[in-house]
Order: C-alpha cells, then sequence, then structure tokens
C-alpha cells in the first residue's frame, strides 16, 4: 500500500501540489483560530458551594451548614473528593468531580441535593449559593477602580463601589466567555437606619416596632384599571421609599391621644455600608475597589481578554473623567510572553536543523527539500490540534523537534541521493528516469522511516495514559507530537518523492562535497577509535554497565519534583496576621507593605487584597493580605537584578514588617494551588482528627520538626482556634420569668449588630438594602451587648445581660474539613531543593518524632500528591510501552537476540539523560521524565538503522563479523551523526532559553540533548562490540573468566564507596582536638568576631569636613558682592561614640560565648557517635568470637556425623547458626560505616576513624545539679547585655550636636581680609517623639530577652532532672553484669564447649548455654551504650 501511494505521488505530482496547497491554507486559518494560553488549564472539574450567614460562629456553621450539605452530596456520582472550610459568617464546600463529567450536570446534580439540604438548615440562617463557573485560571483580568491624582478626596469608597457594581460590572455582564465579574474591596452603600438605644427607651419603641414599620411603609400596589371611554386608567399606588427623607418621616407608632413617633425620632437615618470583610489597596496610598473577570470555564483566555479589553474603552467613557479603570492582572500578557518563548524557541531549533540537514546531505536543494517538511508538518498538526480541541501553549508546543519530526523526511531524500551519487552514469537523467530513480529508492527506504516514525509514537503512548493533572499538563504535549508526526509521515509518502523527483539536481557531481570531506575526515577519527575497542570489547562493555549502574544510584538519590515553576512575570505575597487582627489594621499593614515595594524601581504597581470579597471564592479571614506586585517588563530594569534576586529581596523587606507572617509566590500559581489542593502553599501535611485542640497540638509539634528540614520555607499552620469572641450565654430560667424566648432575643441580637434589611430603595435602576441596625456609637464595645434593650411581653425593655452572661472567649477560628473529617493543615512552599526529597526526609521525622493517637492520622498533599500519582501511573505506563517497542523489534528482525541487542539503546540513553540532569543541578521532575520518553525513541531509531545495515550486508556475504560491522559503520555513520545531531540541536534553543515559561521546556531539552550524546557513543561504539561478542563463536572455556573479570570489576565498584577511605584509630580526645580545630562554624564565629574588633577600633566617627564659598551682599547697584571663603566642621558628644562601642563591644562578647556554645554543642555530638562507633565495634568483637566458636564447632559436627556420633541435623543447624551470625556482622560493619560518615562530618575530614583497639571505656558519673554556667545560658545573659546597650544608643540620639566654622572674607578697596568664626548646637526639638518610640522599643527588647532567659532557665532545669533520672536508671540496669552477669557468661562458655567436646552433653544443650551466655554479653554491652549515651547528655547540660 506504501508503494502504491508513493507511485501515485510522483506521478501526479499537480494532484500532490494542490492538496499542499490546501494542506497550507487549512493550516494558516486553524492557526488564526486555535485558543492560545500560558499552559493548559489543569484545575480539576469542581464546583463551590457558598453560603454566607453573618450571624454564625464557626462552630454553628460547621454543624448547621456544612454539615448537612456534606451530607446530602455525599453520595453523588462521579465524586472524587469534598473538602470544605467553616468560620465566622461563612461556609465554603468544594466538591471535585471526575474530569469526564460535564461541569453543568455536576452543578445540576448538586442544586438537586441542595435542596434537601436546605430544609435540614434553620431558617433565616443562610441560603447555599454555587460559585461562578470557572476555574483556576478563570481570573484573567483584575482590575481597580481609583480617581487621578488630585481627584482622590473627590470619591469616597462607597462611590467607587457603586460605580463599580451599577456601571463598570453591569456593562461587562454579558460579554462572551464571561462567567462572573467580583467586586471586590470599597463599601457596599446601604440605606442605614442607626437605632438609639435611649431614645428606644424614652419613647417606649422596640427594634421589631421599627422593623415591621419599615417593611409595612415601603411598597407600591396596583388596583387594575378603570373603564372610561374612550381611555382605561390605570391605577397605581406609590409608596416606595426613595429618599433618606421618606425613611425619616415613616411612622413608628401612632397614638390617637398623642403625637405619633416617626423613625426620625428614635433613629439616625443616613447612607450607610455593609459590613466588611475584605477591602483592597492600590499603592499604598488609597481603600481602592476593584473587579475580578471570571472566565468561564473552555473559554478561549486571549478573545476574553480582548472583549473585555474592548468593553473597557467603552465603560471608560461612561465613567467620570477625573476616575480610572486601570488592569493591573491581565493574563493575555503572560501568553503572549510565553508564546513568544515558544514560537522562538521553534524558529531557532527549525534554523538549525535546516542548517545540520544542508551540511550533512551535503547538497543544499536536498535540504531545502527535507525542511520544507517542517513548516508543512506544523500546520498539519494546528489543524488536527484546532479539530481536536487542543489549545496552542507552552506544553502542547513545547515538546515538538523537528529533528525527530523530519527523520522519515531525511531517510527518503538521503536515499534518493545515495542512489544518484552512486549511479556511474555521467549523463544527465531525465525526468522519468528522475521519477524512476526517487520511486524505487523511496520504496526501499518507507518501510523503515514509517517503522521509525511509528516507534517514536509509541514511547509517547505513555503520556496519553497519564490522567488528572498530570494527564491535562502533558496530554496535549503528546498529542501535538503524534499529529506532527502522522503529518510528516503523509508528507514522507507523498511531498517529499514528489519534491524529490523534480528537484532534486538530476546531473550529480561526482566531485566531493564540503559534507563528504566532513564525514572523511569524521570517519578517519573513529575508524581507528573503533579498532582499538574492538580489541578490548569485553573491558568496554563492562565499564559501561558498571557506568550503568553508577547511573541508576546517582537517579536513585536525585530527587523529583512535579512541574518547576512557571515565572510569570508578577509577584504575589501573602501577608498572615494574627486571628485577632482587625480588618481595619490589615489594610495599613498592607498599605506599609506596598509602599516598602513601591521603592523598588522595577514595580510598576502594588495591590493588596485584603480578607474576602461579597462573593467569596477566595474566601480569605481579615487577618490575611494578599498583595500583588505588579512588574515592569525586565527590559525596562536598571538595577541588573534577575526575577528570583528581586523576588527575594522584595521578600527579605516586606518580613521586616513586625507582626506579619510573609510568603513569596505569584499570581497563578498560588491561585492554582489553593484551587487544586485547598491550600496556596506547594506542600501540605494534612493532620486529620475529631478535637480541634489536639489538631492543633500535634499541628504545632509538626512544624518543629519540619522547621530544621533544609529547603522547606516557613512553615504555615493552619489557624483552627484563638479568634476572640464575645459569647452571649443565656440563663433560660431568667428567660422563661420574663415570658421571652431564645428565637426572639437572637432576632434583636443579629439585626442590632449584624444589621437585618427591611426591604429596599430603589434609585432609578439601581437597588440598595435598607438595613436596621444600632447607631455607629452604640456598637463599638461589649457594654454595649450588655446594655441592649429586649422588650418583653409586659411591654418593658430589660438589658440583654439581664438574662444572659456575656464575656469574652476566644474559639475556633476556621474549621477545615475533607471528606466527611476535620482536619489541619501545615502548608510550606520548597525553596532550592526538590519537592520529593523534602517529603521523604520529612516523613521520616514525622514517623519516630511525632507519634498520632488511635483515630488520628497523616497524609500530603500539593505538588508532591500530584508527582506520587504521576510517577505511580508512569511506573505501569513506561513499561508497557517499552514491552510494545520490544515486540515491534522482535517481530521485525524476527530475532530476540537482535531485539535485545537495539533496546540495549533504551538504558544507555539514560546515562546521558541523567548526567546531563546531575550537570545542570535539575531534579528529575515530570518534564525530565518526558524527555527520557522521547530519548528513548531517538536511541532505537538509531539501533534499527545499524543492525539493519549488518544484516543487509551479512547477506550479501560479509561473513566476517569484525569486517561487517566496520563496513556497516562506515555506510552508517552519516545517517547516525545527522539524526542524533537534528534531533538535540533541535532542542537546543528550548535548553538554554531563559524567556517565560522556559522552566517548564529545560529539563525536557536537557535530557534530550545529554541522553542523545551517551545513545551516539552507543549506537557508533557499545553496540557494534554487542553485535561482535553476540555473533563471535566464543569459546566455552573462556566465558567464565569474563564472568569473573566483569563480576570482579562490579564488586570493586560497589565496595570503592566503603573502603575509599584511609582508617585510623584515636582516642576521644585526640577526636575532639581534630574536630575543634577544623569545625567550620567554629571559623565563621571567629570571622564574626574578628569584624566585630575591627568596628570597635573604628568606631570613633567624625562627621565630614566642609568647605564653603559664599558671596553675599549683592544688590543692584553692587553686583560683585562681598566673597567668603572658610572651612566648617560638626561634633558629636563622646557618649555617642561611646555608646557606640558599647554595643559592638558587647557584640564581640556575644560571638566569644557562642563559640563555647559551639564548642559544647560539637563536643556532644563528636562524643556521642564516638561512643556508638565504639559499642558497634565491641558487638562485632562479640559476634566475631561467637563466630570463631562456631567454626570449631561446625568442624567437630561434621566428624561426629562421619563416625556415626551424630545425626546430620546438628550439622545443619551449627552451619545455618554459622550463616547468621556472619549476617549479623556484616550488619554491624555497615552500621559502622554509617557512624564514621557521620563523625567525619562532624569533624570536617575525609579520614575515616576507629575507636582505640580496646574494650568500650565506661564513663564516669559525678553528680552536679547547676546549669548556671551553660554557654546557652550565657548567650541569652548577652542578648540581655546588647539589649542594653542598644538602649544607651537610642539615649544617646537625644545629645545635642555643635558645630563651628571660621571664615575669611575680602572686602573690595580694602587691603586687610576680615576673618571671623562661629559656633551652633543643634537640639533634637523635633524628633523626640520618634525617638522616645525607639526608646522604648529598646527597653521592650532588652525585657522580652529577659523573659527569654528565664524560660530558657526553667527549661534546662527541668531537662536536667530528666537526663540525671535517666543516668541512675542507666546505672542500676549495669551493676548485675558488672557483678555476676559476666563473670557467669564466661564460665558458661568455657564449660558448655569442654563437656560438649567430651561429648557429656548434646548439641541442643550446647548451643542452649551458648546462646544464654552470648545474651548476658550483648545485654552488657547494649546497657553500657544506653549508660554512656545518657552520661554524654547529662555532661552536656552540666556543661562538664
Amino acid at each position: 500500500m506504501l508503494d502504491k501511494i508513493i507511485h501515485f505521488s510522483i506521478n501526479n505530482k499537480f494532484i500532490i501540489g494542490l492538496m499542499t496547497l490546501f494542506l497550507i491554507i487549512w493550516g494558516v486559518w486553524s492557526a488564526s483560530k486555535l485558543p492560545v494560553d500560558a499552559v493548559p488549564d489543569i484545575t480539576n472539574n469542581q464546583v463551590q458551594i457558598i453560603t454566607l450567614c453573618p450571624t454564625l460562629a464557626g462552630q454553628e456553621v460547621e454543624q448547621l451548614v456544612t454539615f448537612p450539605i456534606e451530607q446530602s452530596i455525599a453520595n453523588l456520582p462521579d465524586l472524587e473528593e469534598t473538602r470544605s472550610i467553616s468560620r465566622f459568617g461563612l461556609s465554603v464546600i468544594t466538591v471535585v468531580f471526575d474530569d469526564d463529567v460535564n461541569i453543568y450536570f455536576a452543578r445540576q446534580l448538586i442544586s438537586e441535593r441542595l435542596k434537601e439540604a436546605t430544609d435540614q438548615i434553620p431558617k433565616g440562617i443562610g441560603t447555599p449559593e454555587l460559585g461562578p463557573v470557572s476555574t483556576g485560571l478563570g481570573e484573567v483580568y483584575q482590575y481597580i477602580l481609583h480617581p487621578k491624582k488630585g481627584s482622590e478626596k473627590k470619591y469616597s469608597a462607597m462611590d467607587l463601589r457603586a460605580m463599580q457594581d451599577w456601571i463598570v460590572a453591569r456593562q461587562l455582564n454579558g460579554t462572551p466567555g464571561i462567567a462572573e465579574i467580583n467586586s471586590f474591596g470599597g463599601k457596599l452603600k446601604q440605606y442605614e437606619v442607626g437605632v438609639n438605644p435611649n431614645r428606644l427607651k424614652a419613647m417606649g419603641v422596640t427594634i421589631p416596632d421599627i422593623f415591621n414599620a419599615l417593611e409595612k411603609n415601603n411598597q407600591n400596589t396596583g388596583g387594575a384599571y378603570i373603564d372610561k371611554k374612550p381611555s382605561a386608567y390605570f391605577i397605581r399606588g406609590v409608596g416606595l421609599v426613595t429618599s433618606l427623607e421618606d425613611v425619616k418621616n415613616i411612622v413608628v407608632k401612632s397614638n390617637p391621644n398623642s403625637v405619633p413617633i416617626f423613625i426620625k425620632d428614635v433613629a439616625d437615618v443616613q447612607f450607610g455600608s455593609a459590613v466588611r470583610y475584605g477591602a483592597m489597596t492600590f499603592n499604598g496610598k488609597v481603600d481602592a475597589v476593584g473587579g475580578i473577570v471570571m472566565m468561564l470555564k473552555g473559554a478561549n483566555s486571549n478573545e476574553v481578554v480582548q472583549r473585555v479589553k474592548d468593553k473597557m474603552l467603552i465603560i471608560q467613557k461612561s465613567l467620570p473623567d477625573d476616575v480610572v479603570v486601570e488592569p493591573f492582572i491581565d493574563r493575555s500578557t503572560f501568553v503572549k510572553r510565553a508564546i513568544s518563548t515558544v514560537e522562538k524557541n521553534l524558529v531557532e531549533g527549525a534554523l538549525i536543523v535546516i542548517f545540520v540537514l544542508v551540511l550533512f546531505l551535503g547538497n543544499l536543494r536536498a535540504g531545502l527539500i527535507v525542511a520544507s517538511a517542517i513548516p508543512l508538518s506544523m500546520l498539519f498538526a494546528l489543524a488536527l490540534m484546532r479539530i481536536f480541541g487542543v489549545s496552542a501553549n507552552l506544553m502542547s508546543l513545547g515538546a515538538i523537534d523537528f529533528g525527530l519530526i523530519v527523520d522519515g523526511a531525511v531517510i527518503i531524500v538521503e536515499a534518493s541521493l545515495y542512489f544518484l551519487e552512486h549511479n556511474k552514469s555521467t549523463k544527465r537523467l531525465t525526468q522519468l528516469e528522475m521519477d524512476v530513480a526517487v520511486e524505487n529508492s523511496a520504496k526501499k527506504m518507507m518501510s523503515s522511516a514509517a517503522f521509525g516514525q511509528i516507534i517514536i509514537m509509541i514511547v509517547y503512548f505513555p503520556i496519553l495514559s497519564l490522567v488528572g493533572i498530570e494527564g491535562k499538563m502533558f496530554g496535549p504535549m503528546a498529542i501535538t507530537v503524534s499529529f506532527a508526526i502522522i503529518g510528516a509521515m503523509i508528507l514522507s509518502l507523498t511531498y517529499i518523492p514528489m519534491m524529490s523527483a523534480l528537484f532534486l539536481p538530476k546531473h550529480i557531481s561526482h566531485k566531493k562535497t564540503l559534507s563528504d570531506k566532513m564525514m572523511d575526515f569524521l570517519y578517519g577519527k573513529y575508524k581507528p577509535l573503533l579498532e582499538k575497542v574492538i580489541a578490548i570489547k569485553y573491558k568496554v562493555v563492562g565499564l559501561t554497565v558498571a557506568l550503568l549502574f553508577i547511573t541508576v544510584f546517582i537517579f536513585s538519590k536525585m530527587g523529583g519534583e512535579f512541574i518547576p515553576n512557571l515565572a510569570e512575570g508578577d509577584y504575589a505575597f501573602e501577608f498572615k496576621m494574627p486571628l485577632e487582627t482587625s480588618l481595619s489594621q490589615s489594610i495599613e499593614t498592607s498599605m506599609q507593605g506596598a509602599r516598602i515595594a513601591r521603592q523598588f524601581e522595577e514595580v510598576k504597581m502594588v495591590v493588596g487584597k485584603t480578607g474576602a470579597g461579597e462573593v467569596p471564592t477566595d474566601p480569605m479571614p481579615p487577618g490575611a493580605t494578599d498583595l500583588m506586585i505588579i512588574l515592569k517588563p525586565q527590559d525596562e530594569w536598571k538595577s541588573g537584578r534577575t526575577y528570583d534576586e528581586l523576588g527575594d529581596a522584595l521578600e527579605e523587606k516586606l518580613s521586616m514588617i513586625p507582626g506579619v507572617f510573609v510568603e513569596k509566590s505569584q499570581p497563578i500559581q498560588m491561585r492554582f494551588n489553593e484551587l487544586m489542593t485547598g491550600i496556596k502553599q506547594d506542600v501540605a501535611i494534612k493532620i486529620f482528627g475529631e478535637n480541634l485542640d489536639s489538631l492543633s497540638v500535634y499541628a504545632k509539634k509538626v512544624e518543629s520538626v519540619i522547621v530544621k528540614v533544609k529547603g522547606v520555607s516557613s512553615p504555615q499552620v493552619e489557624q483552627v482556634d484563638g479568634l476572640p469572641q464575645i459569647n452571649i450565654e443565656y440563663d433560660r430560667l431568667r428567660i422563661a420569668n420574663y415570658g421571652l424566648n431564645i428565637e426572639d432575643i437572637n432576632s434583636i441580637v443579629s439585626t442590632a449588630f449584624a444589621g437585618k434589611a427591611a426591604g429596599v430603595v430603589y434609585e432609578n435602576e439601581r437597588k440598595f438594602d435598607l438595613v436596621v441596625r444600632l447607631d455607629s456609637t452604640s456598637r463599638s464595645s461589649i457594654d454595649d451587648v450588655n446594655n441592649l434593650l429586649i422588650p418583653t411581653p409586659s411591654g418593658n425593655q430589660i438589658p440583654l445581660s439581664q438574662v444572659a452572661n456575656i464575656d469574652f472567649k476566644l474559639g475556633p477560628a476556621q474549621i477545615s474539613r475533607e471528606a466527611g473529617k476535620r482536619r489541619i493543615v501545615i502548608g510550606f512552599n520548597i525553596e532550592d531543593r526538590d519537592v520529593q526529597s523534602v517529603v521523604k526526609e520529612i516523613q521520616d521525622k514525622l514517623a519516630t518524632k511525632v507519634k498520632l493517637p488511635s483515630g488520628y492520622y497523616f497524609t500530603y498533599g500539593g505538588t508532591f500528591e500530584n508527582l506520587q500519582k504521576a510517577t505511580n501511573r508512569l511506573l505501569i505506563a513506561v513499561p508497557a510501552s517499552l514491552l510494545l517497542i520490544f515486540m515491534l523489534l522482535y517481530f521485525t528482525f524476527n530475532s530476540m537476540k537482535q531485539a535485545g541487542l537495539i533496546f540495549t539503546a533504551i538504558p544507555m540513553s539514560a546515562i546521558g539523560g541523567v548526567f546531563a540532569l546531575l550537570l545542570r543541578g535539575m531534579p528529575f521532575s515530570i518534564s525530565a521524565g518526558i524527555g527520557f520518553i522521547a530519548l528513548f525513541g531517538v536511541a532505537v531509531l538509531n539501533g534499527i538503522v545499524l543492525i539493519g545495515t549488518f544484516n543487509q550486508l551479512e547477506k550479501e556475504g560479509w561473513n566476517d563479523v569484525i569486517k561487517r560491522v566496520i563496513e556497516g559503520t562506515k555506510i552508517r555513520l552519516r545517517p547516525v551523526l545527522m539524526t542524533a545531531a537534528v534531533a538535540s540541536l533541535g532542542f537546543l534553543p528550548m535548553a538554554l532559553s531563559n524567556s517565560a515559561g522556559a522552566e517548564v521546556q529545560k529539563p525536557l531539552a536537557t535530557v534530550v540533548i545529554g541522553g542523545l550524546i551517551s545513545a551516539t557513543f552507543l549506537t557508533l561504539f557499545v553496540l557494534p562490540l554487542l553485535y561482535i561478542i553476540f555473533n563471535s563463536k566464543v569459546n566455552l572455556k573462556r566465558i567464565p573468566k569474563v564472568k569473573s573479570i566483569t563480576t570482579i570489576l562490579l564488586m570493586g565498584l560497589l565496595l570503592s564507596f566503603q573502603n575509599g577511605q584511609a582508617q585510623s584509630r584515636k582516642s576521644i580526645d585526640e577526636v575532639l582536638n581534630l574536630g575543634l580545630k577544623d569545625n567550620l562554624q567554629y571559623n565563621i564565629n571567629q570571622s564574626q568576631i574578628a569584624k566585630n574588633q575591627l568596628l570597635i577600633k573604628g568606631n570613633k566617627e567624625f562627621p565630614k569636613t566642609g568647605v564653603f564659598v559664599e558671596n553675599e551682599d549683592l544688590r543692584p547697584s553692587d553686583k560683585t558682592g562681598v566673597l567668603k571663603i572658610g572651612l566648617q566642621q560638626s561634633f558629636y558628644m563622646p557618649q555617642v561614640n561611646q555608646a557606640k562601642k558599647n554595643y559592638y563591644s558587647e557584640q564581640t562578647k556575644y560571638y566569644e560565648v557562642n563559640k563555647e556554645v559551639i564548642n559544647t554543642e560539637l563536643k556532644k555530638n563528636i562524643r556521642s557517635v564516638y561512643y556508638q562507633l565504639w559499642y558497634l565495634q565491641d558487638k562485632t568483637a562479640l559476634y566475631q568470637r561467637l563466630d570463631s566458636i562456631y567454626v570449631g564447632l561446625l568442624k567437630t559436627t561434621i566428624l561426629k556425623v562421619k563416625t556415626g556420633e551424630s545425626a546430620g541435623i546438628e550439622k545443619i543447624s551449627a552451619n545455618v547458626k554459622l550463616k547468621e551470625i556472619e549476617t549479623n556482622i556484616t550488619q554491624l560493619q555497615k552500621e559502622m560505616v554509617v557512624q564514621q560518615q557521620a563523625l567525619m562530618q562532624l569533624l570536617n575530614s575525609s579520614e575515616a576513624i576507629l575507636p582505640l583497639a580496646e574494650s568500650l571505656e565506661k564513663l564516669e558519673y559525678g553528680l552536679q545539679n547547676t546549669t548556671e554556667n551553660h554557654p546557652n545560658l550565657l548567650l541569652l545573659q548577652q542578648n540581655v547585655a546588647i539589649a542594653n546597650s542598644e538602649i544607651a544608643i537610642q539615649k544617646s540620639n537625644r545629645l545635642p550636636e555643635f558645630s563651628g566654622r571660621i571664615f575669611s572674607q575680602k572686602l573690595y578697596g580694602v587691603e586687610d581680609p576680615y576673618s571671623g568664626f562661629s559656633i551652633a548646637t543643634l537640639f533634637p526639638v523635633f524628633g523626640t517623639g520618634a525617638n522616645s518610640n525607639k526608646i522604648k522599643a529598646a527597653k521592650t527588647e532588652k525585657e522580652m530577652q529577659e523573659q527569654q532567659l528565664q524560660y530558657q532557665t526553667q527549661i534546662l532545669k527541668s531537662t536536667l532532672a530528666q537526663k540525671q533520672t535517666e543516668v541512675e536508671k542507666s546505672v542500676s540496669g549495669l551493676q548485675f553484669y558488672e557483678t555476676t552477669g559476666l563473670q557467669q557468661a564466661d564460665e558458661i562458655i568455657k564449660a558448655a564447649n569442654q563437656s560438649y567436646r567430651a561429648g557429656e552433653i548434646s548439641y541442643a544443650d550446647f548451643s542452649l548455654y551458648l546462646s544464654q551466655a552470648i545474651e548476658i554479653r550483648k545485654n552488657y554491652l547494649d546497657n553500657l551504650n544506653a549508660y554512656n549515651q545518657a552520661i554524654i547528655e547529662y555532661n552536656y547540660f552540666t556543661n562538664k
């Protein structure tokens, strides 16, 4: 069939040309309609259920709202997970479905179940609503509404919010592709009836009376119409309030015998605002208003953003002239940068491939024909991408390597050229002869070309098996590459043969081209090397296998991450403050952070989002702020900082804000993490359990463990408790006495403080709530809650304190649930390390240091969870793919041996990939994994080409295997090098790129380039050697020798890790001296001391001397003036320099004390490791003694079996026991190596050290109950001294300064100059307040250090008591062994040995006695080791 297609293509060139033109038109049109984004939308299929219940605390929200909803949706089909948060006034439940479920169907299912749940939620609490139909990438456009400079005071936050809600958002609604516009910040306008409690009491009016009056006096009605010929008159009753005056004049209570009471008599009617739970700030200056445009799931972000921008031009005209809508997050800019990176890499890669093709083929026309397949196959791929709904982004286009794609075309064109060049005819070929020549060449090689491209497609199949996040991320990559390869395959069958027949030169010059000369030169270098390698083939193969083992070992230690983070071009810093932080304090802190960030010239604008908006899709508490720092384009930066360096500098500056926890992230990354896993950090440790207090305690324990792990940024423990609440606890007996009920009281409380809507007020189209609440002065303290008036059935009003106990309490801040269970999260980001190794280390530490009770357990989430899922799936899919490749190879070559030979290319190519990652300092990621997959396909291709040539030569009569190999490699050197060069160099721009999005492509390209280097070496050297070995007549007698050489090589390689260092024996004192001499910490501390001593010497600061020139007394009549020249000098008070000198002196003392802290800690660690090593040495010696006993015993049992004195079971038992002892010795020796390595690390030495060849020493125990001189306490005391000297420095700043000057002036007309001087004293008049605050701060610091000293002293004393108890316990354990145990053990061994040899006891008895004696000695060693370790710990706390 392939032959017929080639024949048709060559003989119907016009039709193929028309089809190519159609492909170009189709591809260009598809490219223009293709959805474009930065990365695929990888968020899972989720629906948010949001319930606002402003009157409920967190516990009630969980019980009354969250739990009923969770129960109602628990059994929905295709449900993956549910997670929720319940906090004061808010419940947010996130429901995640399988990716195959239609999102609208999922929302329909939830809506049906919510009807059931609503019945279980008490009325008036809140109504569950579904969040917008959007995703993690949905926030495509965020803008801010602010007045122009000079008009800041003209518009209030309420005015701006009204413009946002009723002008901007309303006009944006209805834009195709938009799911919702969420308003953020400002104040939501309300008509507020602020009730005055004193007036209520005086006039006998209650809050329910006011509420009822407002409800009944704010409505319109109609009365049908009156038919009055010739017209009909419609009746309309107009009773809606339209202004504040209307509200004021509503009657609350009327009596025929008295004056009516109006709303204005008992309340202040004014414009108010809803209770705020969030705010937005702009550039640290104003409390601003903004909006978030949420894109509909599945929409094209580029098109949606463009539509929004077009609408914004119209909206801007409808706003006041001095109000501006300014975007601060525009997804299209990030998309443009990412796509430009892809375009640049693809264009550069294509140009490199074209150059390499022309260079290797040696024919410009041939190179251009192959190169023309690159854009055509790309257009074919883009067309299919549009049909199958694959968007153009970093991932879908990021793995396209034109070197791989045009491989089939290269084979066809190279075969045609080879035929033409070896054609002996010197005459020019006719077109018909050219057609035949190309057709024959193409038919001959087409099966190889198609087979190679099918294999490359097969290696991408495992990527298509990925599901979930990793499937969405990398699936488009495999699909796009497959589309491009299919296009290239079709072009190789049709377009390439047609173009080759038409445009390849019909008269080939047989002169050597540049390409031929280059190949001759390369072959001249390659052939001698190959011959030398063939002579030592077994050694080369053995070394290659050893290198493979080393690679596997390195790979196992490399660690991994899910996907490298993309540099988005902007930063998002998460500010977290204590739970009790108010919204106004958070706004102030956000503004402070913005002002700090604005000091960096790279920053364009800073927007702070504090708390949650009215639609809380991102439900943050009032104490949390997301500070969005929008940066200028990098080409405008003048500081020379990189993107990462700028982020670190910003984080460092922002971290100085007191009382704020700052964490660096990026806008999209932070939102992605949160929507995917419920947290904003990269990794989450989740603890599940029932009791919130217990969860909080265990979370703090986990935090203390993981904070010491390298690579973990400051962990954030989810704040679940500590929310200050004013609790109203009702006294049911008193309520009964007054005839009240709790529902009515609750209604009054919520109306009075939270406010309750009694209706709405219309301003034309605009609609605002009419809200009743206490006036602002009556809801400011707990006294106002106590004094709230409650009406009784008797008509009296009593304060709330009469029927309830009201006081402050701390309650749960947030209750998080997942899969129906409570949980707490410890989240952290990863810095300068890979995710996998960090989590592995944390898991090991938590398993030993944090023991959870029954019913409590850990899980891990975030990117680590995604990495695990992807890795587990690839562990199944990759082997399946490799098996499929092996089967194809087997069916192609019909030989298991040759299929295996070619298959060796896969592990061997991995060597270069692993080492390339290692050299560039990259961990293994899923991106790198995709690179390995692509690499395997190319490596196999070269193997197929070479083995196929060897087989062809064998058929042609080349029987000598070595000559066959040399000839075959000569023929195939050009294709092998060309395939490797185009594939690897095609990825070179990706590997070297630093543009936006390059972080994802770099690992992939690095693996392919590095792997192809090793794969090419394999193809040209190792594969021919393996072919020779497997096809030679091997002398069976030599095989053991070969095996033994390889075995010795591998064993030597493995043992070299253990025995590579020289070993020596040293006493503990020698080891301690060595450790104290070469310790790096000690050296750093010494440098600090030297630095401070220099600061002390250079402390005598003297202000700079000034030289001045003045010209005075200038006037219209005298333009010469009086010239004056002089010197000026300022002087500090001596106390200023003295205070600074004292400060530096105290710091120097601090580092001198710290030297002792380092020494003490180091001594403890060295002693602990040294004595542990000594213990293992003695234990090994004990087993070696036992080994010698059993060796002798085995000989005795063998003799007894031969003489018939004993059954064979004794010999078997003795042999088994001997093997067991040998195993124990090996394990002990490995443990000794571990301890030696630990000791080497402590000593900063490469020398492996052993203890003295003596029995384990017993340390002396001297009772000492004091910790007063412990270096840690002395260090804290020094901190107090430093704080004290800081107070002196601040006080010295209040002292006056002196300045003086001398001058000389020249008066014209007078010979002698006039000289003079002046003296001035400078007093700190205006800065006294600031200075006082600094002194107070310094004093506070001193008090804090004193408290810290007191606290640490208590801890040291209690720890010392514990260690003393442990020592006494160990002493009692040793007494038995030292007095009688050891002596009895020696006697048992001696007696049992003699009795057994004499035949007085059986083997079973002898073994029993021996085990008993050895167990005594082992127990003694264990107890002695425990005692020594306890003494070392005790001595550390007593500073011995």
